[in-house]
């Protein structure tokens, strides 16, 4: 007991850190410096981000409620039972569900003050009738299933990415009222429906087209009254993989995982608070809902993840200006990128630098006829995903071309499942990661025969996924290299792969789920050493998440030992800065702004001899232990030198960096001097260096 204790006093639980991390998400929606248009998708991200974690997170919570192993369930949710801890969660999301509806009220409020207006079935002018009336029979109409519902019949089966209407007729010759659903087919048409302009712009929901069209869509059913509150609900996305049957290929269980996921328990329900009480228990009943279930009473309008795709029918200067992405200096598009990377490393920094450098490297290896043979991993990948391009256009040109793919990326199963077979057609050795672990290691090797017979080797490592979507907004480090050790150790990755129960040694690289946490640790020791020492002493991490007690217990020891520690994390910190006794030299800031902060380094001063790591791991128990993840040692000090000052600049930043307090709580930083926004000082510093070097 007094573990479990010490461990809830200790660090803050991780659900309840991320559920503040999304809370900063709220604020760039609450934030009036940030266009409007944008602050209506920064609610988008709140949604799309709470929904996730209700499908992943609280589902998991739920499980463990039935476990019978209470210690093992504690210690998982640092100290908390999974009960209090489901309660402490909904109490959470009940305050940020209230600060929602009043932002959202309020962006509505200025949006119309911009000249755009959004109106309901109430609204409408004879003109915009006849225009809904139009679009809903000749479009909307075709797409429309009306489910009735009747006790003896199975209960439709919902889907978790939709909302549904729940509707109640009250039929003209009396008696009881007519149950129903519909789907509202926002993937087919959008969300939000632009009506013609008069005097200002209009837009509609989806949502409300339907309702206005009802007696239309029931007109079986001639009714006196029809009654339409929106629900969503959101079902457990585990894969259930059975990995004990050996009958199944992992490509079998993966389609099987992805059927059972469309059926999944629910775990939350988000309702009209209009809706009657009757009509609600009803729902619940047959939805299968139970009391530890989250069910939530919300506004009119529910999915607000679709705001992330809310349409600018205002002037540009409701959305950010557009930062094109800068063409790295060393890298000329008309020239061979082997042969500069051959001289020396390459750092792209996404979505700074263009992500086509990295394409172009990956086509040329693809049309050289020299080049024998290119490994890639593959974690998530664009839905027109040049990468797999310039991959194909290499086997149909000789090459060989080896792929490990990840079938378990959670939401991007189906993608990878269409872009493994769509590769294997056209000759790609294929290989679904390995069994037990996840494949989240972001690779390359190229093998190429040089003029004297002999070979050389090239290698991408990096902290983000070969996507060409999240390249133009999420923050991240791309390492291009033919230095020997790295391209040898790369190589040694791939072969893990391809024989996991092969003992394998790295010379330079951190890899899990062998040596990536044991090498932290040893870094982290060595630091500790240093101060004890009353050697300058420092530790800078960049990354996501920090759940791992291991890592949070020994960046404590580092503290007290006088080692400053300064962490930037976007979303998960369980580590409690600033505690007397305890973490008093840990310092951690959290930046939330127009891009994703998805960069993972990891460095330690070293006495003056730094060393320093680009990772695609975070500090959590899944990255450290469960997953084939790499870090690679950045060996170039122009390089190392480069990222110290972009870690600096995020540093320093006092307008989109928060700061944590003992709590896990986290307030805008204040500081003196100029304003430094540092993902804006991070582009013209990027730019500033392209001109140097070009100088």
């Amino acid at each position: 007991m007094g573990k479990m204790s010490d461990l809830r006093s200790r660090f803050v639980n991780r659900d309840l850190s991320w559920l503040q991390f999304n809370a900063r998400v709220l604020q760039e929606a609450e934030d009036e410096r940030n266009p409007l248009i944008e602050r209506i998708r920064f609610l988008g991200i709140f949604s799309n981000n709470l929904d996730e974690f209700f499908r992943v997170r609280y589902a998991s919570i739920q499980r463990m409620e039935s476990s019978t192993d209470e210690k093992k369930v504690k210690e998982t949710l640092g100290g908390w039972n999974p009960t209090d801890l489901l309660h402490a969660i909904q109490s959470e999301v009940n305050v940020l569900n209230d600060r929602v509806e009043r932002v959202y009220d309020a962006l509505m409020g200025q949006l119309e003050a911009q000249g755009v207006k959004i109106i309901d079935e109430q609204d409408l002018t004879q003109g915009q009738k006849d225009f809904i009336r139009k679009f809903y029979v000749e479009k909307v109409s075709p797409t429309i299933f009306a489910m009735i519902l009747q006790d003896h019949l199975p209960f439709p089966e919902l889907n978790d990415a939709s909302i549904y209407l729940a509707i109640r007729l009250w039929p003209k010759l009396g008696g009881d009222p007519v149950l129903s659903l519909v789907e509202v087919p926002a993937e087919i048409h959008g969300r939000f429906v632009e009506l013609p302009k008069y005097g200002k712009n209009y837009l509609m929901f989806l949502d409300d087209v339907l309702r206005h069209n009802l007696q239309y869509a029931y007109f079986l059913f001639p009714s006196q009254r029809i009654e339409a509150y929106t629900f969503k609900i959101s079902r457990d996305a585990e894969l259930d993989m059975d990995h004990h049957d050996v009958s199944r290929t992992v490509l079998d269980r993966v389609r099987r995982g992805l059927e059972d996921r469309q059926v999944g328990d629910p775990v939350r329900m988000v309702y009209d608070r209009e809706m009657p009480s009757e009509f609600l228990a009803y729902l619940m009943g047959r939805i299968g809902l139970q009391n530890s279930d989250a069910v939530i009473a919300g506004a009119r309008y529910h999915n607000k993840k679709d705001l992330m795709r809310f349409p600018n029918i205002g002037g540009p200067e409701l959305e950010h200006p557009r930062l094109e992405p800068l063409q790295h200096p060393d890298l000329d598009m008309e020239k061979s990128l082997m042969n500069v990377v051959r001289q020396k490393d390459v750092l792209l920094f996404l979505p700074y630098h263009n992500f086509l450098s990295l394409v172009r490297f990956l086509r040329e290896a693809a049309i050289d006829p020299a080049v024998t043979k290119i490994s890639i991993t593959l974690y998530r990948m664009a839905s027109q995903s040049r990468i797999v391009s310039a991959l194909i256009n290499a086997a149909k040109n000789g090459k060989k071309v080896r792929v490990v793919i990840e079938l378990q990326a959670r939401f991007d199963e189906e993608n990878n499942l269409h872009y493994l077979e769509k590769m294997r057609k056209e000759g790609i050795e294929v290989q679904t990661g390995v069994e037990g672990l996840k494949v989240h290691s972001k690779i390359v090797h190229i093998e190429r025969g040089t003029a004297d017979g002999g070979k050389e080797y090239f290698a991408v490592v990096g902290t983000g996924n070969f996507h060409e979507g999240s390249a133009k907004v999420y923050t991240d480090y791309q390492l291009l290299t033919a230095n020997p050790v790295i391209c040898a150790d790369i190589a040694r990755v791939f072969e893990f792969l391809y024989e996991p129960f092969k003992v394998i040694k790295y010379k330079e690289l951190l890899v899990s789920p062998h040596y990536s946490r044991s090498g932290i640790i040893k870094c982290i020791d060595r630091e500790i050493a240093h101060a004890k020492k009353g050697k300058k002493a420092e530790i800078i991490m960049k990354f996501n998440s920090l759940s791992s007690y291991d890592i949070g217990e020994k960046l404590y020891e580092a503290s007290k030992a006088g080692v400053k520690v300064r962490l930037i994390v976007r979303g998960i910190c369980c580590v409690k800065p600033g505690v007397k006794g305890l973490s008093e030299n840990i310092h951690v800031v959290s930046i939330v702004d127009r891009f994703l902060e998805h960069s993972r380094v990891y460095y330690f001063s070293n006495d003056g001899d730094p060393k320093m790591y680009l990772a695609s791991f975070d500090m959590m128990t899944r990255n450290l232990d469960l997953r084939v993840e790499v870090g690679a040692p950045v060996l170039d000090p122009r390089i190392q030198r480069e990222i110290l000052d972009h870690l600096e600049i995020q540093l320093r930043d006092n307008v989109k960096a928060r700061v944590y307090d003992q709590e896990g709580r986290s307030v805008h930083r204040v500081a003196p001097g100029p304003r430094i926004r540092s993902q804006m000082e991070l582009y013209e510093y990027v730019k500033k260096q392209a001109k140097k070097r070009r100088a």
